[in-house]
């Protein structure tokens, strides 16, 4: 009984944990590489607002010169549109360049 307990008790948490990914405190973290220079933080703030909820979004500059590094980060509230956002921008032609959309690495 006491190992049934614990079967049962590890799929209600993770059955939970599925359905609680919409709330916020599970947002998801986007890398956004290879973006034209000239690209600005609203542009790509624009692409990801057409896939649901942003809660920031940051394109990377040089700190000596103020200019864009060419690549920078977004993150989505909840994670099922941030995946159908690398999904329908990944390799998007934006300012004649494709951008590369992944999720980040939990170190970046």
């Amino acid at each position: 009984k006491l190992i049934s307990i614990k079967l049962s008790t590890f799929n209600l948490c993770g059955f939970m944990s599925r359905d609680m990914s919409h709330l916020s405190g599970f947002s998801m973290k986007i890398l956004v590489r290879n973006l034209d220079r000239a690209v600005t933080e609203a542009e790509v703030l624009e692409l990801f607002k057409a896939y649901g909820q942003v809660e920031t979004c940051v394109v990377v500059k040089d700190e000596a010169t103020g200019k864009s590094k060419g690549f920078g980060f977004v993150e989505m509230t909840y994670p099922r549109e941030a995946i159908k956002a690398i999904k329908g921008l990944n390799m998007l032609k934006l300012k004649s360049m494709g951008i590369r959309v992944k999720a980040a690495d939990d170190k970046v």
